[in-house]
């Protein structure tokens, strides 16, 4: 059996310049194209974050710095921590601070700080970086200082969790005992005379 070979016909050299050409003012195209493309100044910042020493980076993209180790369990979504935090805009602009300790429910924040807050221990204080989608994204408070789809940094202490229910049962413990110490006519309800 034999193969036949099918001669070719040689490329004309105008043909190859031509070609060549083109592949380069395909490439130029590109090249200017990628520089007039805006960079989103939060998605930059992050990328470039993730590769800093001691930074995790989760699935979801939150980005944590562990400060301080805590210790014992962590808490859930059916869980009220006592916090200390400090938030800030990736320029610094601080937007938010605890005065003092502030109690919340997991679930009932940003899904960032929620996220964050799971992974966390009684004692620990991480170092968070939320992207956009994991803070306010487009819809910020208003009146704030928080431009939409901006990332945001806290600095967050937990001082203390327990279940939600052990927490609205202390509350209202101490709302009886205050309620309990209040001279005859100071505060409730008004009586018929």
């Amino acid at each position: 059996m034999s193969i036949t070979a099918v001669p070719l016909k040689p490329v004309k050299r105008s043909i190859l310049v031509y070609l060549w050409l083109g592949i380069a003012v395909a490439l130029v195209a590109a090249v200017a194209l990628a520089f007039q493309t805006q960079v989103n100044p939060a998605t930059a910042f992050l990328a470039h974050n993730a590769r800093a020493k001691g930074v995790v980076t989760t699935p979801s993209g939150l980005q944590y710095q562990v400060l301080t180790p805590g210790t014992g369990p962590n808490p859930t979504d059916a869980d009220e921590v006592l916090i200390t935090y400090e938030g800030r805009l990736l320029d610094g602009t601080v937007f938010d601070k605890s005065q003092q300790p502030t109690p919340l429910e997991v679930g009932g924040v940003v899904p960032g700080f929620s996220e964050a807050l799971k992974l966390m221990n009684k004692g620990g204080k991480y170092r968070l970086w939320l992207k956009p989608s994991l803070g306010y994204g487009e819809h910020v408070p208003p009146g704030g200082p928080i431009p939409p789809n901006a990332a945001l940094v806290f600095d967050v202490e937990l001082l203390d969790s327990m279940p939600i229910l052990k927490y609205k049962q202390m509350q209202q413990q101490m709302m009886q005992q205050q309620q309990g110490m209040m001279p005859p006519g100071a505060g409730g309800p008004p009586t018929g005379r």
